[in-house]
């Protein structure tokens, strides 16, 4: 008898990884030159009318820029194929990027927040800003926003975490503008208390940074440490598989989410009077179909176990 030949991996996994990959680095540079512009029109300003606000904002776009660097080098590293040192793929990069932006934006918010607190409780006054410097922020605001919604759709289609951790970095800093700009626009209406409102902006953005920092930086984590993916994929996996023919039921199931890969682990049951030679190609029909219906899955094992009625 010869040897059963090995199903090859269905061709659309090969096509969604390339799209992902092209799609995550569209988005990802499309972010980053959204933030080179907003933090020149907040510098200038910063220079031309002083507000501090403006000048934190901007900083914190700029420190986003380098983060953003970072994302994209991730994401090309992320997609390289398994080697004989790295047997699940190097897919961790992505999430660890996640983690790492994550813990950035909660850091610079917390210095951010420091600042702003002894600023205020020193009385530190700047002087009267100029009524229209609100401006800047709301340019800023719509820019963002407008960034954040094409990222947030991008990094949930493709399922990358560290994405969806970059998106929320927009989202943190569109929320950043607009408190700048609640801030300056009542500073407009109340000039005598413009510095102390630009302040109190500062402040709203350096509390928002952390929060925000936070939650991107356990999102990732969470994947980092293998926490188990929501109930629908588990569900999803096990209909695909009690879907081929020869498969009486399914055990346990265990999935690991690595950034762009994912790896699952299943227990089959079959006809316990079946051949070895059997049994084999309903394993090998199974990873096929899981891997075909969901490409993001790097690689499927299998365990056959016999089927019995009374064990359920």
């Amino acid at each position: 008898m010869s040897y059963p030949s090995r199903l090859e991996l269905p061709d659309e996994i090969y096509k969604a990884r390339k799209q992902r990959s092209r799609n995550l680095l569209r988005v990802a540079s499309l972010g980053i030159a959204v933030r080179l512009t907003i933090v020149t029109f907040e510098l200038c300003g910063f220079y031309f009318f002083g507000s501090m606000a403006l000048l934190l904002d901007g900083l914190s776009t700029l420190a986003d820029v380098v983060s953003s660097i970072i994302l994209i080098f991730s994401i090309k590293l992320a997609e390289r194929p398994p080697d004989q040192n790295h047997p699940f793929g190097h897919g961790r990069y992505e999430p660890l990027a996640g983690l790492q932006l994550g813990i950035f934006l909660a850091i610079t918010g917390g210095a951010m927040l420091f600042s702003q607190v002894v600023a205020i409780a020193s009385n530190e006054a700047a002087g009267t800003l100029d009524t229209h410097v609100w401006l800047f922020a709301l340019a800023a605001v719509v820019l963002l926003e407008l960034s954040f919604r094409k990222m947030k759709a991008v990094a949930t289609q493709e399922k990358s975490e560290a994405l969806l951790a970059e998106a929320f970095h927009f989202r943190a800093d569109g929320c950043n503008s607009l408190f700048a700009l609640v801030a300056l626009g009542i500073g407009a209406l109340f000039p005598e208390h413009s510095w102390l409102c630009d302040r109190i902006g500062a402040l709203c953005i350096a509390l928002f940074m952390c929060g925000m920092g936070l939650i991107a930086a356990k999102k990732n984590l969470n994947q980092i440490l293998d926490r188990i993916p929501e109930k629908e994929v588990f569900t999803k996996v096990e209909r695909i598989a009690k879907s081929v023919e020869g498969v009486r039921g399914t055990e346990k199931i265990r999935i690991q989410l690595c950034g762009p890969d994912a790896h699952v682990d299943i227990d089959v049951e079959v006809d316990p009077d079946l051949a070895v030679v059997e049994a084999h190609e309903i394993s090998q029909r199974v990873r096929y179909e899981i891997q075909k219906a969901w490409p993001q899955v790097q690689e499927v094992m299998v365990h056959i176990e016999p089927y019995y009625e009374n064990d359920h």
